[in-house]
């Protein structure tokens, strides 16, 4: 199993992935310029491999988050290995590069109340099936979220085909996992905080993983997404089919 890290223009928590990858996980890592044309070798493999697309302000936030990361060199490849079925986990700024690239459906605007919003949240896991939440065993978790595009929105048809198909992954909360407007931090349609593909080898989600990975920051949800990952991983080398 190895992650490979996108690191583009302005990306600024690609250190924080790694490290929650090769240092808190035990995976292999490496960190990926985007201003490459290929992936490395490894990633032919699709089976044990998961490309990172990190959070951060990728060439500057400018037109819109992701806009011009979206037409970065090391894309063609990235849209290329999802095609093949390689996983792929958007974080944050990745998320919204993931949108930006047609690799998930919706876009995202700004925060309902026009300001940056950097917090912890409640998360309700709406979908522990996915290569993404099978060690998941709890309803809730808490991640941290620092955003000021986070609010996601689709129209009526696309958002009835993620409920039905349960591509709706993570949803923001309360503390006792109720689903209301006031535990809505940036006015998502359905308080939705992350999506997979229907496929399920994309995930985007707002809320930051890398960042409570670890016992020192008092948190450690999020090592809980790099565990599923690697757990996936290894069955898919296994039954590669």
């Amino acid at each position: 199993m190895k992650f490979g890290v996108i690191l583009f223009p302005g990306s600024n928590c690609e250190h924080d992935c790694y490290y929650a990858a090769a240092h808190i996980s035990g995976a292999p890592a490496e960190v990926i310029w985007s201003g490459d044309q290929k992936l490395p070798e490894e990633f032919q493999n699709t089976a044990e491999t998961c490309l990172i697309l990190p959070g951060g302000f990728s060439y500057g936030d400018y037109l819109r988050c992701g806009a011009i990361a979206r037409f970065a060199p090391i894309m063609p490849a990235v849209l290329d290995y999802a095609g093949r079925g390689g996983l792929v986990l958007g974080i944050c700024n990745g998320f919204q590069i993931l949108v930006e690239a047609g690799l998930l459906p919706g876009v995202l605007h700004r925060n309902r109340d026009l300001n940056f919003i950097c917090r912890d949240v409640c998360l309700k896991v709406e979908n522990k099936k996915t290569v993404f939440t099978n060690k998941i065993a709890r309803d809730t978790l808490k991640m941290p979220i620092a955003h000021g595009e986070g609010n996601y929105y689709c129209d009526d048809a696309a958002l009835e085909k993620l409920e039905k198909n349960r591509q709706v992954v993570f949803k923001y909360c309360d503390a006792d996992g109720n689903v209301t407007r006031e535990s809505n931090p940036n006015g998502s349609r359905h308080n939705i905080a992350g999506i997979c593909n229907e496929r399920g080898n994309i995930l985007g989600m707002m809320p930051h993983p890398e960042r409570c990975a670890e016992a020192v920051l008092g948190n450690t949800n999020g090592r809980l997404i790099f565990e599923s990952i690697i757990a996936a991983a290894k069955e898919r080398s296994l039954c590669p089919a």
